[in-house]
């Protein structure tokens, strides 16, 4: 089955790179206008570079808009730039985040506490208003949200990027509730993908980590955006509320390991 977003608007955070990117071309591949955002014009404008010589010939419009992911004023910047540029907004996709910190909780400061709420946590919520405010709330719309499975586990070093993420998945099913049945609202919980983001936690042990999952490989950036691509399109339009986790199996690992 052809999965597509012809006639769609869409707008993705942190889309100048990894996960987003790979969104982004996935969307537009599939017919969708894509507004992208993220801090860096010249990231942006790379990005889009990029998309543009890899989408096909059905392929929508792509565009870019520099904004700060943690503040609401650029938030609602960007939605009302990419209604302004394409006329509506369909779907909203709340993917940038950060981590500015990596040790046991017990020892993090509250300014870095507080800027990974904001920006992963808070800062959903801010642009998923944005978005209702800004036509969702009349013509309808679908919001997805990137979580991770470390939102459904315990981990070392990562524990307050988690305790995030545990954040945003609850704030779906809580979101999903309230702006139903308007606006549909899931969330994808990556297992370890192999991007730049994260590759403090892959390059080393790439192929000792492979070994134990039970699809003996880490996650690619495609495979989150074909996920991604199916939530937001109306073969999912019975789905609303839930986390779909795409970690390989990580999830299904025994404390001792696979043999």
């Amino acid at each position: 089955m052809e999965l597509r977003l012809d006639g769609k608007t869409a707008l993705i955070t942190g889309a100048s790179r990894g996960i987003g990117q790979a969104m982004a071309l996935a969307f537009a591949d599939a017919g969708a206008s894509v507004m992208l955002s993220s801090r860096k014009a010249d990231a942006l404008a790379e990005a889009t570079s990029v998309i543009d010589g890899a989408k096909g010939d059905r392929a929508g419009e792509v565009a870019w808009q520099v904004a700060n992911a943690g503040d609401p004023e650029q938030a609602s910047a960007c939605v009302a730039a990419t209604v302004e540029r394409f006329g509506t907004l369909d779907i909203l996709v709340n993917n940038a985040a950060t981590n500015p910190y990596y040790g046991p909780i017990i020892d993090l400061d509250t300014p870095r506490a507080d800027k990974t709420v904001r920006v992963n946590q808070t800062g959903y919520l801010e642009w998923t208003q944005a978005a209702w405010r800004a036509g969702m709330s009349e013509h309808g719309g679908v919001v997805l949200n990137v979580a991770s499975i470390g939102g459904l586990s315990v981990e070392g070093g990562i524990g307050w990027y988690n305790v995030t993420k545990a954040a945003v998945i609850h704030l779906t099913s809580q979101l999903a509730g309230e702006l139903g049945p308007k606006v549909r609202v899931n969330a994808v919980a990556p297992g370890l993908v192999k991007t730049e983001f994260a590759r403090a936690l892959w390059e080393a042990g790439e192929e000792s980590i492979s070994r134990r999952m039970p699809l003996r490989r880490l996650g690619e950036v495609e495979d989150i955006a074909s996920a991604a691509l199916f939530l937001c399109s109306d073969a999912a339009s019975w789905i609303t509320g839930h986390t779909l986790v795409i970690d390989g199996g990580a999830l299904c690992i025994p404390s001792g390991g696979l043999s």
